[in-house]
């Protein structure tokens, strides 16, 4: 990862967690135990303080970033999608927020709750626990079953091996100039061959 610290504050990274090569932390950062910190993620640090609590995840192009004296938080279980950008406010515990969402500055997100892909969350946004948010701008649309919400947690579990998984087993290496033979496909849970009935 690059880490770069600011103002006498260096980011903090729990040993179990995993934080991608590509992905920058900057001053105030705070990363909790089984997290995930995927390519290219950028968590400013530079003004308020992020905090990514035990077991969250942070996936490619995400970015975290607050106004001065500000605290951006993703809480226990917390799972953001592919190139969402949180600024200021707080995702509460097992909730998730989907691809390219935005959230703005105080903002809160109940535990459990589901914040569509591509919404974008005013300022000073807040919803009951367990609320699917959508739109643009985001309004709570109804309340989620516990069948997503066990789905959500499915994910978030797979996100937690993957980061024990890279941790152990990502190197750096070149590339192939083709496939080998009878090439192994990777499961959403580690390296598995396929069956090929032979």
């Amino acid at each position: 990862m690059t880490c770069y610290s600011l103002d006498g504050l260096t980011p903090v990274v729990h040993p179990s967690a995993y934080v991608h090569p590509s992905a920058v932390l900057i001053g105030d950062v705070i990363v909790g135990a089984h997290c995930y910190i995927g390519p290219l993620a950028s968590l400013r640090g530079d003004f308020g303080r992020i905090v990514l609590e035990e077991g969250a995840n942070l996936q490619d192009t995400c970015v975290m970033h607050g106004f001065p004296d500000s605290d951006t938080v993703v809480e226990r279980n917390g799972h953001i999608g592919h190139g969402a950008v949180l600024h200021g406010c707080r995702i509460g515990a097992d909730a998730l927020v989907g691809m390219n969402a935005v959230v703005m500055d105080n903002a809160r997100i109940a535990p459990r709750c589901f914040v569509s892909a591509a919404a974008f969350v005013k300022a000073g946004f807040e919803c009951a626990e367990q609320s699917l948010v959508m739109g643009a701008p985001a309004s709570v649309k109804r309340r989620l079953s516990d069948e997503e919400l066990h789905w959500k947690q499915a994910g978030t579990r797979e996100y937690q091996q993957l980061a024990r998984r890279c941790l152990e087993q990502m190197q750096v290496c070149e590339p192939l100039a083709e496939p080998e033979a009878n090439r192994p496909r990777i499961s959403d849970s580690g390296l598995r061959p396929k069956n090929t009935g032979q």
